[in-house]
């Protein structure tokens, strides 16, 4: 470990009381340490002009905030989003993008070093499962490309390395934070938590009534292709991920977004977008189509015209479809393609 000082990224206001007051602080310092991390966004305890300077001493020697060391960033010409590579404590690296478009200022975090799994078509499962990200680790990727981007950010997206809900209690303790009214305040409604379909932890999202928008990576409309891509899905069949996207769209009122990555001669033909509105055409939701940005060999991105005709063969369900084009591949956007690229050298 490079660091063993206590981190104060990640703390709740009422864990940043108690770290106070075990300080001998007033309990207020609280307040005023939660703004100036999360709401003022600074990166240095010197700039906390309203806090003693003895206390600032006293944090820069025993305390840190920035969790997140920068290994390598690519930004695109075309579309300016950006890519970050960056390197954690014990030397384990993660990757977050920065998307703008119109007026949206996106950031793909990472919940996750690497993902255990092992998703066919995707970098990020060819690392293997490092281990979990702490909370701090999780909401300082937001921290940090709102600080280095100069912008606040308005949507936050759990899509990058690894599955939010094998680290459920993380990812929803990081999401908290990111949608404080006193901190980011970024919207419940503009966070999304992406995953594969892990039905018992959909169940438990459900039950607490989180407000976060929720996204299927679905990929297959059929259980046999579902599973050779997503192994996963052996232990989770669609009736039962179908069943409880429903739930939860009866409970909270949301539309699930489904995404569906369109792999070339894989799941893209005219059967697999009638299969995929039969399982859809009761299900209200959302329907993403992600041309597949190349990251793994043996799997390639449709032509435009097998896209576009995708598209088209969906027309009549009674959801909202939309292609999503890459704004990334110039940048090696796709999820764990820079990881893998600087494991490898």
């Amino acid at each position: 470990m490079k660091n063993q000082k206590l981190s104060l990224t990640g703390l709740t206001r009422a864990e940043l009381e108690r770290f106070v007051v075990e300080w001998g602080e007033k309990p207020f310092r609280s307040r005023q340490l939660f703004s100036w991390i999360y709401a003022k966004n600074v990166r240095n305890f010197d700039q906390m002009t309203d806090l003693s300077k003895p206390l600032r001493q006293k944090l820069s020697t025993k305390a840190q905030i920035g969790l997140l060391e920068l290994l390598e960033k690519k930004i695109s010409p075309k579309s300016g989003s950006a890519k970050y590579l960056f390197e954690l404590a014990d030397g384990r690296n993660i990757e977050s993008v920065y998307i703008p478009e119109n007026d949206r200022r996106t950031v793909c975090i990472s919940s996750q070093v690497g993902c255990g799994l092992r998703c066919r078509f995707c970098a990020t499962g060819k690392l293997g499962f490092g281990r979990n990200l702490s909370a701090g680790e999780i909401v300082d990727q937001v921290l940090y490309v709102e600080h280095d981007q100069g912008v606040e950010i308005s949507n936050v997206v759990f899509m990058g390395m690894g599955e939010p809900f094998m680290n459920t209690d993380a990812v929803l303790k990081a999401a908290a934070l990111i949608s404080h009214p006193d901190g980011l305040a970024i919207g419940r409604r503009h966070i999304v938590i992406s995953t594969v379909g892990i039905v018992p932890e959909i169940e438990r999202f459900t039950a607490e009534n989180h407000r976060y928008k929720l996204a299927l990576s679905l990929h297959a409309a059929d259980d046999e292709k579902r599973r050779r891509l997503v192994p996963i899905a052996r232990r989770y069949p669609l009736e039962d991920v179908i069943r409880v996207l429903t739930a939860y769209s009866a409970k909270s009122s949301s539309r699930p977004t489904i995404e569906y990555v369109l792999l070339d001669g894989v799941n893209d033909s005219r059967a697999d977008a009638l299969q995929l509105k039969k399982l859809l055409r009761s299900l209200p939701c959302k329907v993403n189509l992600i041309p597949y940005n190349p990251a793994v060999p043996g799997f390639n991105r449709p032509p435009d015209e097998r896209i576009e005709a995708f598209a088209s063969w969906l027309a009549d369900l009674p959801a909202a479809v939309s292609i999503r084009w890459s704004k990334g591949d110039d940048i090696d956007a796709a999820c764990g393609q820079l990881a893998a690229r600087h494991s490898e050298r």
